[in-house]
């Protein structure tokens, strides 16, 4: 895809809107929709690469409270001719069509490949990716089945969104304003990931969230990986002009 004159391309991820309590979640979500105001001016695509929110499943008729500033940007945005997808996170792995019945935004279950300007992406939010985590990927591959997600639905929603937000408590919290993790160089699974990638494929960026760490890590002198960080700890995003791949923060 050759991007039009002035146009750009926008990657975020891992807002965990719903945490850390009311009030905290909304000043995220106004922050966020207040960017994407601003880089709306010259976006051509969009792309929320995964744990949009802390908790989500969606119901036949019913999907989770809240949200609804964004949830309308976003259909504002796509209403006037912007491109958006997103990525379903280890957090929002229950996405079901609410995206794009409602909000004509595709939605992406694993990584794919994208060519701008003869410049190769891959993008994914990263969780399950590379080696080793092997609990995990077991417990996402139970999630993801049919049988798991029809059973789940038959839980009333004040039950099952209830249990969903228990749940994901459990995990790393995702509260604070200061980065949580450190990056492990040549040890990050992603990193390894990418490395493997590379030895069939030629690619110019690895586009990752998950780790929630802002983070740009050359791979060799034509790749590099990016991490886009998080809205809690950075407000931290990535953005292709045409020509290269800045990590960039909001306001910072």
């Amino acid at each position: 895809m050759e991007l039009p004159s002035g146009k750009k391309v926008y990657f975020a991820s891992d807002f965990h809107l719903g945490i850390s309590d009311l009030e905290t979640s909304k000043n995220r979500e106004r922050r966020l929709c207040r960017w994407l105001d601003e880089v709306a001016k010259d976006a051509h695509i969009i792309y929320l690469v995964g744990d949009i929110f802390d908790t989500w499943f969606e119901y036949k008729t019913v999907v989770p409270k809240g949200f609804t500033r964004l949830l309308g940007k976003l259909a504002q945005l796509t209403d006037s001719g912007i491109t958006i997808e997103a990525f379903t996170g280890n957090h929002d792995l229950w996405m079901f069509g609410y995206f794009e019945e409602e909000l004509n935004i595709k939605v992406h279950r694993a990584p794919i490949e994208r060519e701008f300007n003869g410049v190769r992406f891959i993008i994914a939010h990263g969780d399950g990716l590379g080696p080793g985590d092997n609990g995990y990927k077991l417990l996402k591959a139970v999630m993801s089945s049919k049988l798991c997600q029809w059973l789940y639905a038959r839980f009333h929603p004040n039950f099952g969104i209830g249990v969903a937000g228990y749940l994901s408590r459990l995990g790393p919290k995702h509260t604070t304003a200061e980065p949580e993790e450190k990056f492990l160089g040549e040890q990050e699974w992603l990193v390894q990931f990418a490395r493997n990638e590379l030895k069939t494929k030629k690619v110019n960026y690895f586009i990752f969230g998950h780790r929630h760490i802002a983070k740009v890590y050359p791979l060799t002198e034509d790749a590099q990986y990016i991490n886009l960080g998080d809205w809690i700890a950075y407000d931290s995003y990535a953005v292709f002009d045409g020509t290269k791949t800045e990590l960039k923060y909001y306001n910072k």
